[in-house]
Order: structure tokens, then C-alpha cells, then sequence
């Protein structure tokens, strides 16, 4: 049985199809039971745990085979992420009670970078699981090609794709959420010892100025690339709402400036079959 955090979301989800697939029993891990309604009625196990709740979570994890994690996402994090930690010593309080055999952790592209950012939020979770006496492989994918879902209202209406991506013809790793939940799948029902970084992205990297023309061959009109100038950033940021912009712009200063990056050579990266064009299709559906 393998039990999955963050089974509602798009990587949950689409690594708890691939394991049902394959005939695995899954225990879905929610934080509200309705959550798990569905899930339930497609023959699932349902655990109710928030992720600060080690005692809930050690529960959930209990008598599983394998266990994947998956960090909550906090896109304005406070000084010194303190959600994150809170959410990483229930997490590590929680496997070390209930010992499961394997653990696969969705972590990202750029985990080992020095430099703090948005992302270091798992580079703590992986610190901190690797300190426990489980086999946990840390999956590493590239920048979501969803993400481009941001971009669909303005790709419609004003044919503009506003890039924070920079500059627009530099491709990058990315990795439809499918891929990563089949990835993820498969690699819980592997047999490993010790630790292991494993980094996944999609069939080829992808510019800004590759996701605007799959945007014109999908909508069917011309759209192009912008840059949204890097000393507006913090202000846009505010005016949406956000505290703290900085983590989220030394984020995208990292993937712009190639600290953010994988560390493995390109042939050693998993390589997966979904193409933006198609990811792109599904979200303007």
C-alpha cells in the first residue's frame, strides 16, 4: 500500500492514477474526509491529516510500503520560511514513528542551489529527510509547463505571453505534471537503499518564446513573447498581494541567471513523453 500527500492536487493525482493502473493500493492522504470522497469510491484507502499534524500524518503513513511527500505550496513565504519548517518537523516527527519502508519526495530543479529563493523551502525538506534511516529518492523536476495556465487569459485576449522568464529565446527544463506523477509512480515501487536524487523534465527544454508560438498554433492566431522588466517585479508582486516578493524573485532570478539549474549531466535526466503543445491544448480547454 503507499500512501500519497497531496493526492487532490495535479502531481498527487496523476501519481495516484498511474499507481491504481498498475493494481497498487493507495491511501489517500487529506486534509478534509469529502476530499477523499472520491478517491474512496474508486476503491482507496482515506487517512485525514492536515501536514502539521505529526500524530495524524504518522498514522496515514503507517504499514505503507512506499510514501510520497509533497511539500504544501506557500508562494509568499515569511523571513526564514517558518510554514515550511512547521510543515517539515511534523513530516520528519511522522516517519520516524511510523518507519515506512521507502519514501519518494517531490522536491525541484535548483534544491541544492546556495543562493535562498522561493525553492529552499525544499531544500530544508530534503535536508531533513536525509537525515532519517529510510531509503528516500528526492525527484527533482523542472519548471511545471502549467504554469503557463497564468498565461492563457492574455494569450487569448492580447496575444501576449508576459514572461518573468528571461531572455525569451533561453530554454529551460520543464515537465508536464502527468510525467511527474507517472514518474513518481514508478519510482515508489522501485527497491533502493540510502539516498538518491532523481531529476525529471519533458522531452525537450522550452523558451518563453516557445511557449507563445505553442500558444498561436493552439489558439490559432499570433502570440508572442514579453518581458516583464525585472525592476517592476516587486511592485507587481505587492500590488497582487504578496509580503514578501523576494523569495519568488530570486526565484526566477536563479532560473534567468542559471544558478537554478540540474545538477546531474543532461544524459543521466529522465526525460518525460508529454509536449508543451499538449499541455498548452489542455489548458486552453
Amino acid at each position: 500500500m503507499y500512501a500519497i500527500t497531496g493526492i487532490t492536487g495535479q502531481v498527487g493525482g496523476a501519481l495516484a492514477n498511474a499507481l491504481l493502473e498498475a493494481g497498487q493500493r493507495v491511501r489517500a492522504v487529506v486534509r478534509d474526509a469529502s476530499k477523499g470522497d472520491a478517491w474512496r469510491a474508486r476503491g482507496c484507502e482515506v487517512a485525514v491529516a492536515t501536514m502539521t499534524d505529526a500524530d495524524a500524518l504518522a498514522q496515514a503513513f503507517e504499514g505503507a510500503h512506499g510514501v510520497f511527500i509533497l511539500l504544501p505550496p506557500e508562494f509568499d513565504p515569511a523571513p526564514g520560511f517558518p510554514e515550511a519548517r512547521e510543515v517539515i518537523d511534523a513530516i520528519v516527527a511522522a516517519v520516524s514513528r511510523a518507519k515506512p519502508r521507502r519514501i519518494v519526495c517531490l522536491s525541484t530543479i535548483g534544491a541544492q542551489a546556495a543562493q535562498e529563493n522561493l525553492l529552499t523551502q525544499h531544500t530544508l525538506l530534503q535536508e531533513a529527510l536525509a537525515s532519517q534511516p529510510i531509503p528516500v529518492t528526492f525527484l527533482r523536476p523542472g519548471w511545471f509547463m502549467e504554469n503557463s495556465a497564468w498565461d492563457v487569459q492574455s494569450a487569448r485576449e492580447e496575444g501576449i505571453v508576459h514572461s518573468f522568464l528571461q531572455p525569451l529565446d533561453r530554454a529551460i527544463p520543464m515537465i508536464a505534471t502527468v510525467d511527474i506523477g507517472k514518474a513518481a509512480a514508478k519510482l515508489l515501487q522501485e527497491a533502493w537503499q540510502g539516498h538518491r536524487i532523481v531529476e525529471l523534465e519533458g522531452p525537450k527544454r522550452v523558451s518563453p518564446d516557445d511557449i507563445a508560438r505553442a500558444f498561436a498554433t493552439v489558439l490559432g492566431k499570433p502570440v508572442r513573447a514579453q518581458a516583464v522588466p525585472r525592476d517592476t517585479w516587486q511592485a507587481l508582486f505587492e500590488q497582487q498581494g504578496m509580503r514578501h516578493p523576494m523569495p519568488r524573485i530570486r526565484m526566477l532570478d536563479g532560473f534567468n541567471e542559471g544558478w537554478i539549474d540540474f545538477e546531474k549531466p543532461r544524459d543521466e535526466i529522465v526525460k518525460g513523453d508529454e509536449s508543451l503543445e499538449s499541455v498548452i491544448r489542455k489548458l486552453v480547454a
